[in-house]
């Protein structure tokens, strides 16, 4: 069943504060894409979760880009661990840019937000819920529904489909840019001087990127 985004900014709302009276943090694996989009996300989420983050993200090009931004995303995990006295950890996966591109191919001459975008954010929530699950994590989610570029009912749509193939681990539902999410996560992203990138990741935006 799918719903419109209020509604599930309001189920996000709701799911946070019946947590919130459990006497134990459960815990969430988090999908990661980079600092700016976790900016916001990490600072609502720590007084709520026991945190790992998961930055599988072969989609993302060339490989120096990909490396940019993990450090970066690295760097402001570290500064609120020391911050808010918290233990946010991190696995960073496997990347193989290649074998991702021959996923996405087929679809390289679509603009971006159509099928080849959709099967990206599938792909890896997918490899990334399939860990949650393998190793009893009791939600999973992506920050993705902070970026204004992405659609957070299709994203949550598909992490309410992905729930029903990983029975042991919830799927938490999110819109991270409502209530003002976008700006404070700008805000934050300003205050700690991070790199904004000007495309979305895969070869297909940054050529596009190159074009415009």
């Amino acid at each position: 069943m799918s719903f419109d985004n209020f509604t599930y900014y309001r189920m996000m709302e709701e799911k946070l504060q019946e947590i919130k009276k459990l006497d134990k943090k459960p815990t969430l694996l988090l999908h990661s894409c980079c600092a700016p989009c976790n900016a916001y996300p990490l600072v609502l989420l720590i007084e709520y979760f026991d945190i790992t983050l998961m930055y599988n993200n072969s989609n993302i090009y060339p490989n120096e880009e990909y490396n940019r931004r993990l450090n970066e995303l690295k760097t402001y995990v570290n500064y609120l661990n020391k911050k808010h006295n918290v233990n946010i950890t991190f696995i960073d996966t496997h990347y193989n840019n290649e074998e991702y591109n021959k996923i996405l191919e087929p679809y390289k001459d679509q603009k971006e937000g159509l099928d080849r975008c959709k099967l990206c954010y599938k792909t890896r929530m997918n490899e990334a819920y399939k860990y949650a699950n393998e190793h009893n994590f009791d939600y999973f989610t992506t920050v993705m529904t902070i970026s204004r570029q992405k659609n957070s009912i299709v994203l949550n749509n598909i992490g309410l489909e992905l729930e029903k193939l990983y029975p042991n681990t919830k799927y938490f539902i999110s819109d991270f840019k409502k209530n003002k999410g976008i700006d404070k996560g700008l805000e934050i992203s300003k205050e700690h001087n991070m790199y904004r990138q000007d495309y979305c990741g895969c070869i297909y935006s940054y050529n596009k990127r190159k074009c415009d």
